[in-house]
């Protein structure tokens, strides 16, 4: 299956300490690559792989559930382990649902997490009634480009797959169940105004995680992909900050000097 222009996967390999990214439902690469490149620039080793039915069709998408997108970021996580002394997990909307499961199951091995606008709940009834949903529709209205910044749109589908959709929900309730479990720092971004995700997941987070370990900062104008929106840049350096804070290894390494 074709990928579509701009939706690749992309890799670089810098230095000791490496960062996975994890992309969006309906989304692509294309959402997360000058985060990505912000941070190779940096020195560090990134990957940023492209979810199974992503950046192609959707209906190639309807194919695909959950645990599909979850078994490539731990296989891109396995594949980065073999080059980096830590590992430091990022994501983006469900991307930062994957990476708090993936620093659930993998524990220490995750050296710290940044999530922008996570989804880790249901937020609009789309995906509560997916389940049913999925019996009588193929597709819905999509959810893809959801920026303030003039100019700026996602490479992601506008149709939604409904039964990929309907298996959301799972993932969730297994990410919720474990989030007590998790001992990593973590650097949260929230956009004001989000038009996808509501805020209910970050609510869950909070009652979740200790006030030492999770860090909320605010994205004042910035819709939910915030990564190509007006906070960018706010983005890209405060997580290049929390990964030079929480390194293991040496700042020389991580300074991109």
């Amino acid at each position: 299956m074709p990928v579509i222009q701009g939706a690749e996967a992309f890799a670089r390999r810098e230095g000791p300490t490496g960062v996975l990214l994890c992309h969006g439902f309906t989304g692509s690469p294309q959402s997360l690559r000058p985060w990505a490149e912000y941070l190779a620039d940096a020195g560090l080793s990134v990957s940023l792989p492209r979810l199974p039915g992503h950046g192609t069709t959707w209906q190639e998408m309807a194919r695909t559930r959950a645990e599909d997108w979850y078994a490539e970021v731990d296989r891109a996580f396995d594949e980065l382990q073999t080059s980096c002394d830590e590992i430091f997990v990022m994501g983006l909307s469900m991307g930062g649902c994957l990476a708090l499961r993936l620093a659930e199951l993998r524990g220490d091995a995750v050296r710290g997490l940044v999530v922008v606008n996570p989804s880790i709940t249901a937020d609009t009834r789309l995906f509560l009634l997916a389940p049913v949903l999925k019996l009588l529709v193929p597709s819905l209205k999509g959810i893809a480009s959801d920026i303030k910044k003039e100019g700026a749109s996602e490479v992601g589908y506008d149709r939604v797959p409904v039964k990929a959709a309907a298996t959301l929900p799972g993932l969730w309730r297994i990410t919720q169940q474990h989030l007590k479990d998790l001992t990593q720092p973590i650097l949260a971004f929230r956009s004001v105004t989000d038009h996808v995700v509501g805020p209910a997941s970050m609510k869950l987070l909070r009652e979740a995680i200790p006030a030492d370990r999770l860090e909320v900062r605010e994205l004042a104008d910035s819709y939910h992909v915030a990564t190509l929106d007006n906070d960018a840049e706010a983005i890209f350096e405060g997580s290049l900050e929390f990964v030079r804070l929480h390194s293991g290894v040496s700042k020389e390494s991580t300074s991109g000097e």
